[in-house]
């Protein structure tokens, strides 16, 4: 371990200048125009990972974005273990709030700013270099290793599960290793032993065929955007629950030792409120607010869109509005389920003065990881190793919906060893990722591989 320690810290400046050379990559994988970008993306990790010395390395064309992979199988009867990440990244949108270019990696403050920093390409790369540490200072690695990046996380996996259902034989393993999740807190090494699911929908609102002057037609004919308008919120009542027919009804209820942990948790409902600078808080009624965002469904409007939206004033009723709703499933819910559920209720509710048209563009399943299991217990091991500190379980409300497929197709568990932080601003401008983390996180993994090999 010491060996490891000493490889890890007399690289560091060498690691931070490689992940900005991998941050500058501009692989937004919804945008057309980044395409290339995305394949660049691919074609580097595969470079990398030719270098530091892991075997069978290969890019896997799909009707989408590419998918890396690579091996080292050397370790005999010793346990496999899948590493999965992926190397697309959101768009920058509102690129003017900003800081510092996003695809130009800025370190302050102990952190480096850039999209896909903290999601996830310095998390995947700390897997790299973990790799790379063992292969440098041992001359191998004492697992199995098998490593699978993709590009296109971000736009739902949409060709990953078609993939792992055809090369079930390439990708068979023990274990599926992931970091794309957080910490509870900056100092406070976490296990993520839940993920919720997702189901997110598109409405289309059409009303008159063209856009109409407000003055000459408005009050004789119905506005879209109002009758979208009125649609939402019907979605939701006053006290937060989804009123959408049938949707709680596979709902797992947390249970009182669940809500026994939730509780242990240090969680500071006024410092949450000064972070996001709100004045009050919302949710469920009946939940806390960790239990609101890690454990229980929730419903959202992500974005909205009709009429005119530019400088100064136009009279116009407009012809379309749409709106994309996002719903975090929970143990039991199924996404497709789901959908039909919301496209129901939306017809039963939608005015017959407009067209509504309703599409699911993609979903996943909730999952959850059992904590008392060698693997799970393993890393607690590896990471109060590296942190000094025990580390604590919670449950994470975003989705990973891949990591459902894992556990169906090979029938490997996933285990989240996440190192980024509450406030990493993941999806939005300014996000970064802790250096520390990043570090400390390099030497988690390495140590994890060990442990994984007593198993």
């Amino acid at each position: 371990m010491k060996e490891l320690d000493n490889y890890i810290e007399s690289n560091r400046e060498r690691f931070l200048g490689e992940l900005k050379e991998f941050l500058s990559i501009p692989s937004i994988s919804n945008e057309e125009d980044h395409k290339n970008d995305v394949r660049k993306a691919a074609e580097w990790l595969s470079a990398e990972l030719t270098r530091i010395g892991m075997e069978n390395v290969k890019i896997f064309e799909t009707e989408g974005h590419p998918i890396v992979y690579a091996d080292y199988l050397k370790a005999g009867n010793k346990p496999t273990a899948l590493i999965y990440g992926h190397y697309d990244v959101q768009p920058v949108d509102p690129v003017e709030l900003w800081t510092d270019p996003p695809f130009t990696p800025v370190v302050k403050d102990g952190n480096i700013y850039a999209r896909g920093s903290a999601d996830d390409k310095g998390q995947i790369f700390m897997h790299v270099k973990s790799l790379e540490a063992h292969l440098k200072i041992n001359k191998g690695l004492p697992i199995n290793i098998k490593v699978i990046f993709e590009g296109e996380e971000e736009i739902g996996s949409v060709n990953l599960d078609k993939f792992i259902s055809k090369n079930k034989d390439l990708l068979k393993s023990d274990y599926v290793v992931i970091s794309d999740t957080s910490m509870y807190d900056k100092g406070l090494p976490s296990i993520c032993f839940g993920l919720r699911g997702l189901c997110y929908m598109q409405i289309d609102v059409t009303g008159p065929n063209r856009d109409l002057h407000s003055g000459t037609y408005g009050g004789g004919v119905d506005n879209p955007i109002n009758a979208l308008a009125n649609i939402i919120t019907k979605l939701k009542d006053k006290d937060g629950r989804i009123t959408i027919d049938g949707f709680y009804d596979d709902v797992v209820n947390l249970s009182k030792k669940e809500r026994e942990e939730f509780a242990r948790l240090p969680f500071d409902e006024k410092k949450y409120m000064k972070d996001l600078d709100v004045n009050g808080l919302f949710g469920e009624k009946g939940y806390t607010t960790i239990e609101r965002v890690s454990a229980r469904p929730t419903l959202d409007c992500n974005g909205i869109w009709g009429g005119y939206q530019g400088q100064g004033a136009k009279t116009v009723l407009p012809s379309v509005a749409g709106a994309k709703i996002s719903m975090r499933l929970v143990p039991n819910q199924n996404p497709d389920k789901i959908a039909q559920l919301f496209e129901k209720y939306i017809s039963k509710i939608a005015p017959d003065s407009v067209k509504v048209k309703v599409t699911a563009l993609h979903g996943g399943k909730p999952s959850v990881t059992a904590i008392d299991t060698p693997a799970i217990k393993a890393a607690v091991k590896a990471l109060k190793d590296a942190f000094g500190v025990e580390p604590v379980y919670f449950k994470e409300g975003g989705s990973i919906p891949i990591v459902n497929t894992f556990k169906e197709e090979l029938g490997a568990d996933a285990i989240l060893l996440g190192f980024g932080l509450p406030d990493d601003n993941i999806h939005s401008p300014n996000e970064k990722f802790d250096l520390d983390n990043f570090y400390k996180g390099i030497s988690t993994i390495a140590y994890y591989y060990d442990e994984l090999s007593k198993i």
